[in-house]
């Protein structure tokens, strides 16, 4: 459990970085060394490393590494009508607020005679990287396959691991039937990345990849974004968090169960309570206790809280303050009129506003997307939206009279640098007869 309160006036300069360091990563020599071996043997065997890898780490000898249609619809129908119905619903939620974001080309005449145009497409190509470690996430490939399938990608390609009898869950593959995609692999880990990458037999390379992942995949996306022309990855991806604000009025069970439903995600999740009021901190730490004896999940969230913290604050402003220096991938709200601390709130992968408005709707079916950047990197990285799939490039055309208004300010400029031929590409076009 979560050893102290902290009072962050106490703190020295060093503490208060303490305070908020994440969970160490292992050990990274290591972990780049073992991930860099498993990119060199799907680089050079394809296939046949795919197979054996999985064999090695998910114990299982698969076959084939292709879905068929016809496990997809023997899923649905193994489905209920209610599970059926939730994954529509979530469906439906974030495909209305995702489809409020499609880009629209913008032309601007800068000056006459010269037209400027910001034009943006969907990525060709793009690979969605499902975890399946101890629980299937359709919610994952939802968040990835519906913007992928408003963008217009025109390949979409799912991996996931396979369980103990060689299969995806029956939820993953009725929500990717949802979203479109008939390219589905039963494979997993840093060879499923490496795979997505460089291309095997069965498995086309694409351009971009996105999702989560232990921390195999993250250094595998890392390790390939820097090998591989023309291959991008989604964002850095960590260990789950949240950060709560609260006040003296916010209600500690709610607290409470917010802070847990991100302790059970695994051993390595932070969760942070950030709060004025030591007499509520003091109620959301015995609802910690209540609560975590009735999760199926209690030993994962028990190891998760151990690298948590409850900080006492001076006052809001305060703690505002640590949330931005902090930068939570989620962050939750719960204080009196909470949304007028939005303007003051910076740094933050979503941010969760009010008692009624828990991290999980997020993660399901409030409609925003939940793969968000962790580890500070909210600081820098958006959360994933309807632009992650797309491409922006410019065109621009140029009347003769648009060039020669332009002409003076260009030849001096390329003048100033040194740039002759870049100076003539203009004044060739401008002499008479030319």
């Amino acid at each position: 459990m979560i050893d102290q309160l902290i009072n962050w006036q106490t703190l020295s300069e060093q503490q208060k970085k303490s305070a908020l360091a994440r969970p160490a990563i292992a050990d990274s020599a290591l972990l780049s060394t073992q991930v860099a071996n498993i990119i060199s043997r799907v680089k050079n065997q394809g296939d046949k490393a795919l197979f054996e890898l999985t064999e090695q780490f998910d114990g299982i000898a698969l076959n084939t590494l292709t879905v068929s249609a016809e496990q997809v619809a023997q899923a649905k129908a193994r489905l209920s009508d209610k599970r059926l119905q939730a994954i529509h619903t979530a469906y439906k939620q974030i495909k209305s607020f995702h489809s409020a974001q499609q880009a629209t080309d913008i032309t601007v005449e800068t000056t006459p005679g010269v037209k400027c145009t910001l034009k943006t497409e969907a990525i060709e190509s793009v690979g969605l990287y499902i975890p399946a470690g101890s629980a299937p996430l359709p919610s994952t490939v939802l968040m990835l396959g519906v913007p992928a399938q408003i963008t217009g990608c025109e390949r979409t390609a799912l991996v996931c691991p396979p369980d103990k009898n060689g299969q995806l869950a029956d939820e993953v593959l009725v929500a990717a039937n949802l979203c479109g995609i008939n390219e589905i692999y039963t494979v997993g880990g840093a060879q499923a990345i490496a795979a997505l990458a460089y291309g095997t037999e069965t498995i086309p390379a694409v351009n971009k990849v996105f999702g989560p992942g232990n921390r195999y995949v993250t250094e595998a996306k890392t390790q390939l974004s820097q090998q591989v022309a023309g291959f991008a990855i989604d964002m850095p991806a960590g260990p789950s968090e949240v950060l709560v604000i609260a006040d003296k009025q916010a209600n500690a069970a709610f607290i409470a169960a917010d802070l847990l439903s991100q302790a059970e995600h695994g051993v390595d999740s932070q969760v942070i309570l950030l709060s004025d009021s030591e007499s509520l901190i003091d109620k959301v730490s015995t609802e910690l206790e209540k609560q975590i004896a009735l999760l199926s999940r209690r030993d994962i969230a028990k190891q998760a809280l151990k690298q948590s913290r409850l900080i006492l604050t001076k006052d809001l402003a305060q703690a505002v303050e640590v949330s931005n220096q902090y930068g939570p991938e989620h962050l939750i709200v719960q204080t009196e009129n909470a949304s007028t601390l939005l303007a003051s709130l910076r740094n933050a992968g979503s941010i969760f506003v009010g008692a009624y408005t828990p991290e999980s709707a997020g993660d399901y079916a409030s409609g925003t997307n939940h793969v968000l950047p962790t580890y500070g990197y909210s600081k820098v990285i958006s959360s994933l939206s309807l632009a992650d799939f797309s491409r922006r490039y410019t065109v621009q055309e140029i009347t003769k009279a648009g060039l020669a208004s332009l002409a003076e300010c260009i030849i001096e400029l390329t003048d100033a640098e040194g740039l002759d031929a870049h100076q003539r590409a203009v004044t060739i076009r401008l002499e008479e007869g030319a």
